[in-house]
């Protein structure tokens, strides 16, 4: 029995269902909730992701990326674009940045969707169903040259250095995930530092690019960087209560091995609340102005709602 398309799910009622079989449709929730209050801002950084794809317009990889990037949510490329506006302006070099952490999610998309054998993605089959396995590979590979040359067209050893670390970490969670697949004694300690390491060092690295283009003081910098690294922790754990149904997911190991289930919901909402705060407390430092409020208001997004 599924719930019906249009009705309304909070944590509360997840609770409930985990008992009773009923099972959360992930077809039907809308693609990009973002676009209504962001329109603008996704408007532009899909304009810029086409000029940066325009380049390779002669590239046997031009069409499976169009495909790749396709209604994507942008929400990283949003947060450095509204970190940059909110410490001093946001200009092309920020978008172009923003494409630069966008073409990076889409490159672990990419792989993860094959690693963890993901039959749908955004409404549509996964980039490997589509374009088979060599094809994806290969595909990873040229994003990864793709970024070096956004890297070198900014023209900043430290931007560098971040993206590529962030690039390591997301393969350091991956491989972390994969061990701990197997593993009898998995904590929600270890569940955090998977989610840290593959998605929250993503949304950080996207707050810090932004405060040091938009011209930001360190303090600024490490402030808006702590607000990235929270919400994107909040975001997958909402991620993962929204996909709780599946069975290769960590948070549905902890939900196995749980004597109550119930008991392994109620601490990720207390987690989800915790980390949507701490994301807050980030932005304390930040003065006020419309870009500081659009950041506070995607945090919104963290909370269970579908």
């Amino acid at each position: 029995m599924k719930i019906p398309a249009g009705a309304p799910t909070s944590i509360n009622t997840i609770k409930k269902v985990v008992g009773s079989g009923l099972i959360l449709d992930r077809k039907n929730i809308e693609i990009n909730p973002l676009l209504e209050t962001y329109n603008r801002y996704i408007k532009k950084i899909n304009q810029v992701l086409s000029s940066e794809l325009s380049l390779y317009s002669e590239s046997e990889f031009k069409d499976p990326l169009i495909y790749a990037i396709e209604n994507g949510k942008r929400i990283r490329p949003l947060i450095l674009v509204l970190a940059s506006e909110s410490v001093g302006h946001a200009d092309e070099n920020a978008y172009v940045a923003g494409c630069a952490v966008e073409l990076l999610h889409t490159e672990s998309v990419i792989h993860d969707d094959i690693i963890d054998n993901e039959t749908l993605r955004r409404q549509k089959d996964p980039f490997h169903i589509k374009y088979g396995y060599n094809t994806s590979i290969l595909t990873g590979d040229f994003v990864l040259g793709f970024i070096l040359n956004i890297c070198a067209k900014l023209n900043n050893p430290r931007i560098t250095k971040d993206l590529a670390t962030t690039a390591m970490l997301m393969s350091e969670g991956e491989m972390i995930e994969g061990r701990l697949e197997t593993s009898e004694d998995l904590t929600f300690n270890d569940y955090l530092k998977v989610i840290e390491y593959k998605t929250a060092t993503a949304f950080e690295t996207a707050a810090k690019l932004g405060a040091i283009l938009g011209g930001g003081t360190e303090e600024q910098i490490m402030s808006l960087s702590e607000y990235g690294k929270n919400i994107g922790v909040a975001y997958q754990i909402k991620d993962d209560l929204r996909d709780w149904k599946n069975e290769d997911k960590l948070f549905n190991l902890l939900v196995k091995k749980s004597s109550d289930p119930r008991d392994v919901f109620n601490h990720m909402e207390e987690l989800l609340e915790k980390y949507s705060s701490m994301a807050n407390i980030g932005l304390r430092k930040i003065k006020d102005s419309d870009a500081k409020t659009s950041l506070e208001n995607l945090i919104k997004f963290t909370m269970f709602k579908v």
